[in-house]
């Protein structure tokens, strides 16, 4: 792995480390370093803001790591106390191409103010900001986020509907969806920044994105929420197939239902994206079972438990998938993995 550098000029350097970009170790840094060091690399990566670090006896500490899955940039904050504060002033500074950002509260209980509403966010909220919109966000004591930014422009929405909707996104029935969606981005950013398939993802996120947004703002009768849940369907259906994988009843049916379709418009639907529905939950059952069999954490794992978890309905329909898919038995790739591993 690198490690954070210092430029002539004083400024962190980026440095490629794996799959993500190390944009900040602040541990890099004597103390006294460090409050300017975070201000030099707020200020290359993102926009003007003023920033208001808190007194703590452990000393001022941040980590900040980003990368790049298609059109969306992805943030992993972890910081000690601080309030970001973006002004008037600060939003007419504004670069070319302005960002909404989407963010989780991984640690702490944050605080944000928007268009004159206070709120504190934990870790069932998501957070939206416009960057042409002023705003505070910060938290005490040591806290953590992950954001991801989404081009205003692929967007398509005034600043108006997003700060409009930002105090109301728990309106929204697409909010649980796409706090379950973000979460799964984080998990493995990382693969997913290298994978063919980095712009539909990317797309499909910003659909979520925008029907959240849409649908908070106004009222559900309103055809731009029907226009935006319509144009989603295929990346909410996608998103609650993921989360809901390890349940070994979900099927066409309980999809359709959960999103207010018949079986066969379900299927056309699908069809149109080219996805053939029961192989692609195979398929990922599939991988998360191959993930499970060689993780650590889960070597004493029985493989039948790796079936159950995985959603398949017994241990010799699993074996049967995963021979047909991988050429061997789930015992035998764990085997070969591991020795090959080592």
């Amino acid at each position: 792995m690198g490690a954070q550098g210092c430029r002539e000029d004083g400024r962190p350097e980026t440095v490629l480390e794996g799959w993500f970009v190390l944009l900040l170790d602040l541990e890099a840094f004597a103390p006294r370093e460090r409050v300017d060091a975070f201000h030099h690399a707020m200020t290359d990566s993102s926009v003007p803001n003023e920033i208001v670090h808190e007194e703590c006896d452990a000393g001022m500490s941040a980590r900040i790591e980003g990368w790049r899955v298609g059109a969306l940039d992805l943030f992993d904050m972890r910081c000690s106390g601080l309030e970001v504060r973006r002004t008037a002033r600060h939003v007419r500074q504004h670069r070319d191409r302005p960002v909404v950002s989407v963010s989780l509260q991984t640690q702490g209980i944050h605080r944000a103010e928007q268009a004159g509403t206070r709120s504190t966010l934990g870790p069932e909220d998501i957070c939206v900001f416009h960057e042409l919109a002023p705003r505070t966000y910060g938290w005490s004591g040591h806290g953590a986020s992950q954001a991801v930014t989404v081009d205003m422009e692929h967007l398509g929405l005034p600043v108006d509907t997003v700060v409009r909707a930002s105090g109301r996104l728990r309106a929204s029935p697409v909010h649980d969806l796409l706090l379950g969606h973000l979460r799964s981005l984080f998990r493995d950013p990382g693969r997913l920044e290298a994978d063919p398939g980095a712009g539909a993802l990317a797309n499909a996120t910003t659909d979520l994105v925008r029907a959240l947004l849409t649908s908070a703002a106004h009222d559900e009768r309103d055809g731009r929420v029907r226009e935006a849940m319509g144009s989603s369907l295929v990346p909410r259906i996608m998103a609650y197939a993921r989360r809901h994988l390890t349940d070994p009843d979900l099927g066409p049916e309980r999809i359709a239902a959960e999103h207010a379709v018949s079986k066969r418009q379900l299927y056309v639907v699908l069809g149109r994206a080219g996805i053939r529905l029961e192989q692609w939950l195979i398929g990922e059952r599939l991988e998360a079972a191959c993930r499970l069999l060689v993780s650590p954490h889960h070597a004493a794992l029985p493989v039948s438990a790796v079936a159950a978890r995985c959603g398949f309905s017994s241990p010799s329909h699993f074996t049967r998938r995963f021979r047909a898919a991988y050429g061997t038995t789930p015992s035998e790739w764990r085997r070969h993995r591991i020795r090959s591993i080592c």
